[in-house]
Order: C-alpha cells, then sequence, then structure tokens
C-alpha cells in the first residue's frame, strides 16, 4: 500500500515496464553459448570463445548480473508497490535467458501496449544505448512477424547525474576509504572506471552537436565523478586527487580505446608515490564480471603485485535510492507524455538527459532500425 501522506504514482499511458540487460551464462555449459550470443557475426572460433571465457569458469561459469537483476526487480517492486505504482515489472536481456524477445511476447500477450525500458546502462554511447534499442526493434520485429500486437516502446532517459543513482556512489567510495589503513587513507587518490570502449564510439556518442573528443561518453562519467569527488570532500575535509580511467577492453589491439586502462594508471599512481587508491566503478549499474574479475580479480592482482594498498567502491545494484529513482523517472516521462510540466532530478553540471534519442545519437557503424528514438 502507499504511504499515507503519497498519492498515487500515475503511469498513464504506460501500461509496463522493461528492466533490459546484457545478460550472462549461469553454468559451465552457458558460457560458450553465451559468448557466441555476444559475438554474433564476428566469425570467432569455439575454442578462441573458451579462452575468452576463462574468467567466467573461475566462477564456477555463472556471471553475477542476472541474480544481480532478480535483486533489482523485487526492490522495483516493493518500491511500486509502497508508492501505489500499479505497473508491471518485465525483464529481458540481450544475450541470455530470458531473452529480450521472448519477454516482449510475454508482455504483448499480457495485453500491454504502451511499454518503458529502463536499461542497466546509466551513459550514452552506442553499446549502451543505441545497441539496446536496436535490439529492442529486432525484438519488435520478430513480434510482427508472428502477427503478435506490438507494443510501443520507450527508453527510460540516461539516469547517470540522478541523484537515487548518485548518491549511492558517494557511500560506497566513503566506504572503501575507510577499508584502507589509516596511515594512507587521507591521501588515497580516487579511480573512477568505467567499460573502455572504441575512441571512435566515443566520440560520436549523445547528441550530434556533442560529438568530438570522447562525446557524450565522457562528458557525463567526468561530470558524475566530480560530483561524487566533491561529496567526498565534504564529508570527510579531505581533496582525494581523481581520474577517470577504463577498463575492460576488447577487441583488436590497432584499434585506439580509451585509455589509461586501470592496471596502467595503478602502475603510474605506484610510480608517482600515490600510498593508495580507491576503485570506484561508475560506469556499472552492478557488481557484474567485469567488476568482479575486472577490477576483483586482475586490478587487485596488479595492486598486490605492487604492493600497493586499493579497496573497491560498491555498485549502486539494488540501492532503494537507485528503485526510487527508477520510481521517479516513471512518473517524470509519464507526466511528460500527458504534456503536463516535468521537474527532472539531475546533479552535476549537464542537467537532464533527453527524453527521446535525437537523428544522429550514438550512431553505429552499419546503420540498423532501432526503436525508442528518432532514427
Amino acid at each position: 500500500m502507499p504511504d499515507a501522506l503519497d498519492a498515487p504514482v500515475d503511469a498513464t499511458p504506460y501500461d509496463a515496464l522493461l528492466l533490459l540487460s546484457f545478460g550472462g551464462p549461469e553454468g559451465p555449459d552457458d558460457v560458450v553459448p553465451f559468448l557466441e550470443n555476444v559475438t554474433a557475426g564476428r566469425g570467432i572460433p569455439r575454442e578462441r570463445l573458451k579462452e575468452v571465457g576463462r574468467h567466467y569458469f573461475l566462477f564456477g561459469g555463472v556471471s553475477p548480473i542476472n541474480a544481480q537483476n532478480r535483486e533489482l526487480l523485487d526492490a522495483l517492486r516493493e518500491d511500486f508497490a509502497k508508492h501505489g505504482l500499479d505497473l508491471p515489472v518485465y525483464w529481458g536481456n540481450r544475450n541470455w535467458a530470458p531473452y529480450l524477445t521472448d519477454t516482449l511476447r510475454a508482455v504483448a500477450r499480457d495485453g500491454h501496449r504502451r511499454v518503458l525500458t529502463l536499461a542497466t546502462s546509466a551513459y550514452a554511447s552506442y553499446s549502451g544505448c543505441r545497441q539496446y534499442r536496436e535490439n529492442l526493434a529486432d525484438a519488435l520485429a520478430a513480434l510482427a512477424d508472428e502477427g503478435l500486437p506490438v507494443p510501443r516502446v520507450d527508453k527510460l532517459r540516461h539516469y547517470f547525474n540522478h541523484p537515487g543513482f548518485v548518491l549511492p556512489m558517494v557511500d560506497t567510495v566513503l566506504a572503501a576509504l575507510a577499508e584502507l589503513p589509516a596511515d594512507v587513507r587521507d591521501g588515497a587518490h580516487i579511480a573512477f572506471t568505467t567499460h573502455s570502449i572504441p575512441t571512435s564510439a566515443a566520440d560520436t556518442s549523445g547528441p550530434v552537436e556533442g560529438h568530438g573528443d570522447g562525446g557524450a561518453y565522457v562528458a557525463e562519467h567526468l561530470d558524475v565523478a566530480a560530483v561524487i569527488a566533491e561529496a567526498v570532500r565534504e564529508a570527510t575535509g579531505v581533496d582525494h586527487p581523481w581520474k577517470l580511467v577504463y577498463q575492460s577492453r576488447s577487441g583488436a589491439p590497432h584499434i585506439p580505446w580509451l585509455e589509461p586502462d586501470i592496471c596502467d594508471h595503478l602502475e603510474a599512481e605506484h610510480a608517482a608515490g600515490t600510498p593508495a587508491v580507491v576503485m570506484a566503478p561508475i560506469g556499472f549499474v552492478s557488481d557484474h564480471m567485469e567488476v568482479k574479475y575486472d577490477l576483483d580479480t586482475e586490478a587487485a592482482a596488479k595492486a598486490a603485485e605492487l604492493g600497493l594498498p586499493v579497496a573497491r567502491a560498491g555498485t549502486v545494484g539494488a540501492d532503494p535510492r537507485f528503485a526510487a529513482a527508477v520510481r521517479e523517472l516513471v512518473a517524470e516521462r509519464a507526466a511528460a507524455e500527458r504534456g503536463e510540466p516535468v521537474a527532472r532530478c539531475a546533479l552535476g553540471a549537464l542537467g537532464p538527459s533527453h527524453d527521446v534519442c535525437p537523428v544522429g545519437c550514438c550512431p553505429a557503424r552499419t546503420p540498423r532500425p532501432a526503436a525508442a528514438g528518432r532514427d
């Protein structure tokens, strides 16, 4: 039941929310088929995929991401029920069960016709936004081919600077600092990490007018990092130096990707005499494989080799403040669709993102149909 003083949240015209995520294997036998889905069309041999999947096998062939999405689903449903938001929540993945097409098929058969999508990627980029929109278009086309009703699908705006996303990360950075030995804590450097992407994709991320020099992808991360660093300074009285760094690079080595890599950065900080580092994965919604392996395993091993004290901040995950932020974003977008005035929450200098991706936003190398945008 909603709180007595709260009016129920009106989601009209939307009648369902779709949690759209990447997906991950849930056992050793799933690893190679999952990677085949991820790399479809690239002609990568199975033996190479077994090698690529070695980090999954270190964790029993199980990616944490599906369990974390289940926790987020529970948090969303609990928050929605508490605030009178009558909106069923579905879950579909791009690369593993529950598959997006199967989920949208269930959405259509359940009679829903206006669907809002929450992607588990907070920032603008091809792989973090438009590729999800392409997957939505593919799934909707499949429903049409089957003669099923095709719902209209929209996408929530980028939430990288929503207080419900940012403030939990402030707390996790503070908690990570507290884990460091007291004699190195005040001198600790904060390495804000996110997924590296090709520089060409970074430069064309976001609306056309923002293309170039890292585009919206880099600008959004820098803005969030600055907000968190300032909040940490206010909480501790210490002005910790910080830098945006990258992780989880893949692809051909001759193609330029965003740098520096977190392990190279740890080496550079150690050489410069930095006494400790907090790794803060602000580019990720949950502690999935890129966090558990690339930071907790590889980067932690590099730090141990250097004798450099490190601590890793947590991600937002199923924090109740993030669930509340999703509810607020749903109410905001629904009100905008109804033509009502909307107050949009955002921290930092960039302001709230667009509701609908404009023409030329985060373009693909090869144009493909995409849903939930203007092109």
